[in-house]
């Protein structure tokens, strides 16, 4: 053998150990964005499974809010709907009504003394509460682990392995502008 083709040789399995190491970060991301996405639906699931216990014992005091509770059952139907098809994009806006929906239930909780008083309502309301913060964690974990899949997919010379072996970019997890605004805690205490 040449020296000429022992170099070659050489190059040649650089660049395939390369590719190989391109392919399985790609690989890791890829795996990272589902990881992330069900780490957000364990929580979506176990919000899922207290929030009609959380309606069910306001039923009980809240008897003239019906259409409060009736909104919020709406929207957890929608969120697990989203969930279950895996549609980010109508998961972020079934979210928004979701959490505009209990926002409101919360605030409607002031003006029922019993109910602020019940136990269960207390440790549903930290429950959900809880489950909420840990949701927007993850929310945040997953759009960065999204972000960063996506930006990896797209750069040189990795969009080459991600278009090869089809690796395909992942969908944020945004809100609706109504979700981002500013509360106006005037109209929810008013």
């Amino acid at each position: 053998m040449s020296l000429t083709s022992v170099a070659v040789l050489v190059v040649l399995f650089l660049l395939a150990a390369y590719a190989v190491i391109l392919y399985n970060g790609l690989v890791r991301l890829k795996h990272g964005v589902s990881k992330a996405w069900a780490n957000i639906e364990v929580l979506l699931k176990q919000r899922h499974d207290e929030l009609p216990k959380l309606v069910e014992t306001c039923k009980q005091y809240m008897q003239h809010e019906r259409s409060t509770l009736e909104q919020v059952i709406r929207a957890r139907n929608a969120v697990a709907s989203a969930r279950e098809k895996g549609d980010v994009g109508a998961l972020g806006l079934a979210e928004s009504g979701l959490r505009a929906g209990l926002g409101q239930l919360f605030a409607l909780a002031e003006n029922y003394p019993q109910l602020k008083a019940n136990e269960s309502f207390q440790f549903l309301q930290q429950r959900i509460s809880g489950l909420e913060n840990g949701i927007a964690d993850r929310r945040e974990l997953y759009n960065e682990t999204v972000n960063l899949n996506n930006v990896r997919i797209e750069q040189f010379p990795d969009l080459i392995i991600a278009g090869l072996f089809g690796f395909k970019a992942a969908e944020l997890l945004e809100f609706s502008e109504a979700e981002k605004a500013d509360v106006d805690l005037k109209a929810l205490f008013g």
